[in-house]
């Protein structure tokens, strides 16, 4: 296999990778919430590097909104 076609197929993997990201995010958002949790939390356990510490803080969705009324879809934040 050339260089060149090895390179075509890494581009359209990636888009379609993230093609897939923008579909799951706008489709499922809870489901890309948790999944968000679920790859960050053991990342930022004590003893792990500060580099992989804060590649898990990026990972991780923002806080939801949490006042008496608020009903947590974090739309004035």
């Amino acid at each position: 296999m050339s260089a060149g076609l090895l390179l075509q197929y890494a581009i359209v993997a990636l888009a379609v990778v993230l093609s897939a990201a923008v579909v799951m995010h706008k489709q499922f958002p809870n489901a890309t919430r948790r999944l968000r949790v679920a790859i960050a939390l053991p990342l930022l356990r004590e003893g792990r590097p500060a580099w992989l510490r804060g590649l898990a803080r990026k990972i991780a969705p923002p806080g939801q909104g949490g006042g008496k009324d608020c009903g947590g879809c974090n739309g004035c934040g």
